[in-house]
């Protein structure tokens, strides 16, 4: 099975749009590159109207300038403090904080396959784009960062899920298939075409 919840008090897996405006203040999505983290946090912002907060615009400045570390870290803090948010992006040193703060926690757990597959698509349809999550970066195509992409799994998955294992199940919603994530997405809002704008 590509969705993996636990017994949980508010019922994630079967957790109705109304429920989860009510209920849930804080979701964190995470995931590997090209998983789709921001797409997701936009289509859940719009729908339950908490506000998006994507990490890589905290982490980069303009023409992808990375800000100090101890700044970005501090400043990512400090947006899990807020009262409401849907925060994307992974950056380890402060996920825990981020994952014991939601109330909601979406793990994308793709392939590495479908990661680079992730990445290429973005890169081939918005290449010299402006990212519209990350202010004053175009699109671009960096071996480094394609490098990164291809160890993820291998390097950095098993830290995340460290993590998530120190989370009480009943907050954690896991897919492991894009097609899974869809398909909970029209259930979840009731739309068969919530995803159409983004193709």
């Amino acid at each position: 099975m590509s969705i993996s919840v636990q017994n949980s008090s508010i019922k994630v897996s079967n957790l109705t749009l109304e429920e989860c405006k009510n209920k849930v203040k804080k979701i964190s999505i995470i995931g590997g590159s090209g998983s789709g983290k921001s797409t997701l946090s936009d289509i859940l912002s719009k729908e339950l109207d908490i506000p998006a907060i994507h990490l890589d615009a905290i982490n980069y400045k303009p023409n992808w300038v990375q800000i100090d570390k101890d700044e970005r870290d501090e400043k990512i803090l400090e947006k899990a403090n807020d009262e409401k948010w849907i925060i994307d992006g992974n950056y380890n040193k402060t996920l825990q904080d981020r994952l014991e703060k939601a109330d909601l926690i979406i793990w994308l757990d793709y392939s590495t396959f479908a990661q680079l597959k992730g990445i290429t698509k973005r890169i081939f349809k918005n290449f010299n784009k402006d990212k519209p999550d990350i202010p004053g970066c175009k699109e671009r195509l960096d071996f480094t960062f394609v490098k990164y992409v291809w160890s993820y799994n291998k390097k950095k998955r098993p830290k995340v899920l460290e993590m998530i294992k120190r989370i009480p199940s009943n907050k954690v919603l896991i897919f492991r298939k894009q097609n899974d994530l869809n398909k909970w997405l029209k259930d979840f809002t009731h739309n068969d075409k919530i995803l159409d704008s983004i193709k």
